[in-house]
C-alpha cells in the first residue's frame, strides 16, 4: 500500500513536470505552482488548492491529462478531491481571494480582488439582447469613473451578469494597473460588516471600502433588501466613492423599482445608467453553444446545436450545462453527436412548456409572427403558398396543442373536420425531412407558452 500511495503522488510530480514544458512559466506560477498535496491514497489524491478558480482551471485545461498520471473513478474522471487553503485573513469576507493571478494584497494584506479568469469581454457571446449592456460596460471599463457611474446591470438567472461584472474588472486591471478593485458579492459585504463590527475594527472596514478602493464591483444586490442596517453603511459607501467619482458598478436579478430598499438607495442606483441583460434570443444561443463546444473540444453540427437551443432558451448557465453533460457522454462513450443523442442526453434539462389551456387565436397570432403573415388572412380563404402553408401549421397546433374534436377545431378555422385532418397529416409528412419548418413551429410552440 505505501508504494501504490508513492506512486499517487509520483504521479501528481510527473504531471506538473509535464505541463511546465507545455505552458508559459507566468500560467504555471500563476494556477499549479500553489496547488499542494495534502493526502494519497491508491484510489484518489487529497490537493489543496487556493480557490475554487483554480480547481475549475485544472479540470478545465488539463483533464484527459490528469487522467494519465492519477488514478480515475468509476466514470473516467480524475480521482481528485479539493480542499480550498485558509483565506489570508480573517478579517474579511473567505469568498473573496481567488487566484494567485488575480489577488492582489493592500499593505495590511487584505484582498482586494477576486475575479473568475473566464469571465472576459473576450469570452462573451454578444446578441441583441446583450449588445447595450456590453457596450456600456466596455465604456466603463474604458474610463471609469468618467462615463456611467454608477452602471447598473439587471436580468435573470445565469445570463451572463456576473460574467459583464469581472469583464470590467479584468479590463481595468490590465489597463489601470494603479487603481484598487473591489470586486464583492453583497453577502460577503455583509459578512466583512459583521466580522467588523464583531472585532471592533469596523472604522478599518470603512477606511478600506471608501478610501483605498478605486473601483467597487458588487454583484446580487437584491441580498441587501430587508437588511436596513447594513443597506445604510452600504448606500453611506456608495455614496461616498461616487463622490470620489469612483467608478461603481452594480448587478441585481431586477431593476433599481422593484428592489425592496429604500428611496435614497434606490435613487442613488439610478443616478448612473440602468442597463438590462436579456434572455438570448436563438441565434445568440446557438453561437454560445459552439463557442462552449470548441472550448470542450467537442465538435457540434449546426442542426444540433439549433436543436439545443429551442429546448434551452432561459439560462445560459444551462446551455453550458448541457455541453458539458453531452461531452461527457461523447467523449466516455466514443458516440457521435446527433439529435437522437441529444434528446436521449439532455431530456433532463429540456424545458417542458408549463401546462395552460391553450385557445386558437394564441396559435393564430403566433405562426402569425413567426411566419410573417397577417391573422386575418390565415383565418381567410387565400391559398397562396405563403398563406396555406401557415395556415396548415396553426391547424397542426391546434390539433396538437387543443383538446377539443375536430368538429369543434375546425368551426374556429371556418373549416370542416376533414380540412383539419388533412393539414396535420401534410405537416406530419413535411416535418420529416424539413428542419427548417422543425425550428419555426417550435419557435412558435414556444412563443404560445412564453406569452
Amino acid at each position: 500500500m505505501p508504494m501504490l500511495i508513492c506512486d499517487t503522488r509520483d504521479g501528481w510530480t510527473k504531471f506538473l513536470l509535464f505541463v511546465k514544458e507545455r505552458c508559459s512559466p507566468t500560467a504555471f506560477g500563476n494556477w499549479l505552482a500553489p496547488i499542494r498535496v495534502t493526502d494519497a491514497t491508491e484510489q484518489d489524491i487529497t490537493l489543496e488548492v487556493p480557490n475554487v478558480f483554480v480547481k475549475e482551471y485544472l479540470l478545465t485545461n488539463y483533464r484527459k491529462e490528469l487522467c494519465s498520471f492519477l488514478p480515475v473513478d468509476a466514470d473516467g474522471e480524475p480521482a481528485i478531491q479539493f480542499r480550498v487553503a485558509p483565506t489570508l485573513s480573517k478579517n474579511f469576507s473567505e469568498d473573496q481571494p481567488t487566484s494567485t493571478e488575480d489577488l492582489e494584497e493592500t499593505e495590511d494584506s487584505t484582498p482586494q480582488i477576486a475575479l473568475n479568469p473566464s469571465y472576459r469581454f473576450e469570452t462573451f457571446i454578444e446578441g441583441p439582447t446583450n449588445q447595450f449592456v456590453k457596450s456600456a460596460a466596455i465604456g466603463v471599463a474604458s474610463r471609469p469613473g468618467q462615463s456611467y457611474n454608477p452602471l447598473f446591470i439587471h436580468g435573470g438567472v445565469g445570463l451572463g451578469k456576473t460574467h459583464i461584472l469581472h469583464s470590467i474588472g479584468h479590463h481595468i486591471r490590465e489597463n489601470n494597473k494603479r487603481l484598487k478593485i473591489q470586486c464583492i458579492t453583497t453577502e460577503a459585504f455583509i459578512n466583512d460588516l459583521v466580522d467588523s463590527l464583531r472585532n471592533k475594527s469596523i472604522d478599518r472596514m470603512k477606511r478600506f471600502y471608501r478610501s483605498d478602493v478605486d473601483i467597487l464591483l458588487v454583484d446580487d444586490i437584491q441580498f441587501l433588501q430587508n437588511r436596513l442596517n447594513f443597506e445604510e453603511e452600504f448606500c453611506n459607501t456608495f455614496e461616498t466613492l461616487i463622490n470620489q467619482k469612483k467608478q461603481i458598478v452594480v448587478t441585481s436579478d431586477k431593476p433599481p423599482a422593484q428592489l425592496k430598499l429604500s428611496e435614497r438607495m434606490i435613487a442613488r442606483m439610478e443616478w448612473g445608467l440602468v442597463a438590462n441583460v436579456g434572455v438570448p434570443d436563438l441565434e445568440t444561443r446557438v453561437a454560445i453553444l459552439q463557442n462552449k463546444a470548441r472550448q470542450k473540444g467537442l465538435e457540434l453540427p449546426h442542426n444540433v446545436a439549433f436543436y439545443i437551443a429551442e429546448h434551452v432558451y432561459n439560462n445560459v448557465r444551462q446551455l453550458e450545462g448541457a455541453i458539458n453533460r453531452l461531452s461527457a457522454q461523447c467523449r466516455l462513450m466514443e458516440l457521435e453527436i446527433t439529435e437522437e443523442l441529444v434528446e436521449k442526453t439532455l431530456r433532463e434539462i429540456f424545458q417542458q412548456a408549463p401546462k395552460q389551456r391553450i385557445t386558437v387565436e394564441q396559435i393564430l397570432k403566433s405562426v402569425a409572427t413567426v411566419f410573417e403573415v397577417r391573422v386575418s388572412d390565415l383565418k381567410g380563404s387565400i391559398r397562396t403558398k405563403e398563406i396555406a402553408l401557415p395556415r396548415q401549421v396553426a391547424m397542426y397546433l391546434a390539433c396538437k396543442l387543443i383538446k377539443e374534436s375536430l368538429q369543434m377545431l375546425g368551426a374556429s378555422f371556418g373549416k370542416t373536420h376533414s380540412t383539419l385532418l388533412h393539414a396535420c397529416k401534410a405537416i406530419e409528412k413535411r416535418l420529416e425531412k424539413d428542419e427548417t419548418l422543425k425550428r419555426k413551429i417550435l419557435i412558435v410552440e414556444r412563443n404560445i407558452y412564453a406569452a
